[in-house]
């Protein structure tokens, strides 16, 4: 029985994995692992452990980090403490194969433990450029230490490969998070309007269709900035009158917390057309797409996931600098005249309308649950196996 290991820290890649994790639990000849860490363990991130407890996960280790500091500092301790977690949940748990998704500090913590131990790693969304953040030097650097490689687009899987990556273990699935949107049963909008009772952080206020979607990260490779820039959107959006705003509180970056406490506090003084949670989670986030008129923010699920509803997306700023976008995408500078005019665009009828009709979204592919489920159940995952550089 092949032990796979899913390495998990935040609510949004735990979203997109949870159906493949799902067929990877059913399969006789699987025994998955799951070790939680980061936001998923605390309180100041809505405790989303309980979620994956909750879809009838076990959860086989815990990696908790010091959050209390976002700092550089902070941030560079927290990846120290992972990376020691790590050490001792492999030593644990002996997994065959890890997974990982995506590219935030404690992933690279797991990497790089699983290099040392000579554990195979499975990478899914490599290949991307986020230029803003510094998330785009630690997914480069998790390519490097893993064995396979599951991209997102055709041009993604090039740039594996240019990266000296050998061809055969590096495959173009398409996007899990686009796939689980086929499968998924969304909520109505009045029953996801009661759900959000109980998890909006003020009074949840019901959201009529073509509410605001909002969320937005500090901007890594800009310290410092992310006051000036979180001011700019919420001025922005002190002239949308006619639209309930929805936000989704930032991850545990350097510079979360200050963008997560001015939200708050905005939110407070639009407690009549405005409220906060800290995480949806993948169910209500996915029907909070489907409900919502636009996406607004930073995050890359508004270039990867929103489009395949047909909405616009306002991507803010160069924290997704680099990344793949379609044609449902407007990009704006982070200050208030530009997320203005974007607004003004993104929000117009005639805008909404083109999206609805012929919206493309670059991330689809055929059927990547599917083809991902069965190539991590066949790959060689002995230890310790020989990589070789390919020069294309």
């Amino acid at each position: 029985m092949r032990k796979i290991c899913v390495v998990t820290g935040t609510r949004a890649e735990y979203g997109i994995l949870s159906r493949l994790m799902l067929e990877l639990k059913n399969r006789e000849d699987v025994r998955l692992q799951i070790i939680a860490t980061n936001m998923h363990l605390s309180p100041v991130y809505g405790m989303t452990v309980n979620e994956i407890e909750n879809d009838g996960f076990s959860i086989d280790y815990r990696v908790p980090l010091p959050l209390d500091d976002n700092s550089a500092r902070g941030t560079v301790k927290a990846m120290s403490v992972a990376m020691s977690g790590f050490a001792d949940a492999y030593t644990e748990l002996e997994p065959d194969l890890i997974l990982i998704l995506g590219d935030r500090y404690e992933m690279l913590a797991a990497a790089s433990a699983a290099m040392i131990f000579g554990i195979p790693v499975a990478h899914f969304h490599g290949g991307e450029i986020t230029e803003g953040a510094y998330d785009d030097a630690i997914r480069h650097a998790i390519t490097k230490l893993s064995a396979y490689h599951f991209t997102a687009t055709e041009e993604y899987r090039d740039r594996v490969i240019r990266m000296g990556e050998e061809p055969a273990r590096v495959f173009n699935i398409g996007s899990l998070g686009v796939d689980n949107i086929r499968r998924e049963e969304f909520m109505s909008l009045a029953g996801f309007n009661e759900s959000l009772k109980e998890i909006a952080e003020t009074s949840a206020l019901p959201l009529e269709e073509g509410f605001l979607l909002v969320t937005f990260h500090p901007v890594t490779r800009q310290p410092g900035d992310e006051e000036a820039q979180t001011k700019a959107l919420l001025d922005a959006l002190e002239k949308i009158k006619d639209r309930k705003i929805l936000f989704t509180m930032p991850n545990s970056d350097t510079g979360g917390k200050r963008v997560g406490d001015m939200i708050r506090d905005w939110v407070k003084t639009h407690s009549d057309r405005s409220l906060c949670v800290t995480s949806l989670g993948r169910k209500r986030y996915y029907s909070a797409l489907k409900h919502c008129g636009a996406v607004i923010g930073n995050s890359s699920s508004g270039l990867i996931e929103a489009p395949s509803f047909g909405i616009p997306t306002l991507n803010i700023g160069d924290r997704q600098l680099g990344r793949v976008y379609g044609n449902t995408v407007i990009n704006c500078a982070p200050d208030r005249e530009s997320i203005t005019s974007a607004l003004t665009k993104g929000l117009s009828p005639d805008f909404t309308t083109y999206c609805r009709r012929h919206g493309v979204n670059p991330y689809s592919g055929t059927d990547a649950l599917n083809e991902a489920l069965a190539l991590l159940t066949t790959l060689p995952a002995t230890r310790h196996q020989a990589k070789h550089f390919f020069d294309k």
